[in-house]
């Protein structure tokens, strides 16, 4: 017998993301406290399907491993895999992308009766969609870049005049972002600076989502910060992203080894506009009732220096070269010590939404 906390690593999905979560699954996987912690890797396979043990461990080897579903109900067998497994203690979901970050494996664990690492299902749905989450910063008082929002239904209108260039421009700029509502990791996002540019930029992003934002660009530089915590919350310092000359912190600058983008931990900036990020960091947080970690992503603007929110991202990496981790590793949190951390606040919240009453006494 182990009095070990039995975690339930799971990893992977249906997501453009998904090889971020494999890499992210391995890292947490080796830096876990082993001696407090023992670890059951699960990989959610592209088809949704709870993969073996032994299988979840292959395709940290070979990310192009995959396995067919040898069930025919499929429906059913996805999840008879956990059966297998001992009966877990608390989930640790790094499944970046829809099913992982939208409330839906978040439901399931609700269903499970188990804790699991960060948002809850209202959260993590409301800061999926990043209209949303802009109209509740908003309401915090925290200023937002300006936005159309466009829906598959006035997409598939030919006549609608969101898809004129002029007329959006004229209510935001020539210079725009096209970016799907509900996707992460700068996926689906065009850089618009023409009318030539801004058709095909509605029709990538419409391949991720049925609802697309045009945006105003701010031009200035990126800056992140990362919140840890439930109730009593941790705001870390502030890093800055240095984009190349004419480019943006797209997927590929995010993730690939030819990346142009270099990450500054502490931002060189005035502590006043270090305190500015920190504090609208966490009035959004609170707005959105998140849980557990989040990383808000800002735009220091050139104009005025003011500070810009863009987006909330409530599963944040935890690649090598990720921003969150390494945000608390300057402020004196240790990786192995950070996800010890989330997993307890996992099970605080828990144990906190037991004594709860879900009918009259």
């Amino acid at each position: 017998m182990t009095d070990k906390t039995r975690v339930g690593l799971i990893f992977g999905g249906n997501s453009s993301e998904y090889e971020v979560s494999i890499v992210s699954g391995h890292n947490i996987y080796n830096a876990i406290d082993k001696e407090k912690y023992d670890v059951y890797p699960i990989w959610l396979t592209k088809d949704n399907y709870f993969a073996s043990l032994e299988d979840s461990k292959k395709v940290w080897d070979d990310p192009t491993y995959t396995i067919k579903n040898p069930h025919k109900l499929a429906n059913v067998s996805n999840f008879e895999q956990l059966a297998n497994l001992p009966e877990m203690d608390v989930y640790f979901p790094i499944v970046h992308g829809n099913i992982g970050e939208d409330g839906v494996i978040q439901g399931f664990f609700r269903m499970l009766d188990k804790p699991f690492v960060g948002d809850d299902v209202l959260a993590a749905a409301v800061t999926m969609d990043k209209e949303f989450t802009k109209i509740l910063a908003q309401r915090a008082g925290v200023p937002v870049a300006d936005w159309v929002a466009i829906k598959r239904l006035e997409y598939n209108d030919k006549n609608n005049s969101k898809l004129d260039y002029k007329y959006v421009s004229e209510k935001l700029g020539t210079d725009l972002f096209v970016k799907p509502s509900n996707q992460g990791s700068s996926v689906g996002i065009t850089h618009v600076k023409s009318e030539s540019d801004y058709l095909p930029a509605l029709a990538e992003a419409f391949k991720y989502d049925d609802k697309v934002l045009v945006e105003e660009a701010i031009t200035g530089t990126e800056v992140e910060t990362a919140v840890l915590g439930n109730d009593d919350i941790i705001v870390s310092g502030v890093g800055q992203i240095i984009n190349a000359k004419g480019s943006f912190y797209s997927y590929k600058n995010k993730y690939d080894d030819s990346s142009t983008t270099t990450l500054q931990i502490p931002a060189d900036l005035p502590a006043e506009i270090v305190e500015k990020v920190r504090s609208n960091a966490e009035k959004i947080y609170r707005a959105t009732e998140c849980s557990g970690m989040a990383r808000i992503d800002s735009m220091l603007r050139t104009s005025d220096h003011e500070v810009i929110f863009n987006e909330l991202n409530a599963l944040p990496g935890f690649t090598n070269i990720s921003m969150y981790p390494k945000l608390f590793e300057e402020a004196g949190i240790k990786y192995t010590d950070l996800i010890s951390r989330l997993i307890e606040l996992a099970v605080e919240r828990h144990n906190h939404k037991k004594t709860l009453l879900h009918k009259p006494e």
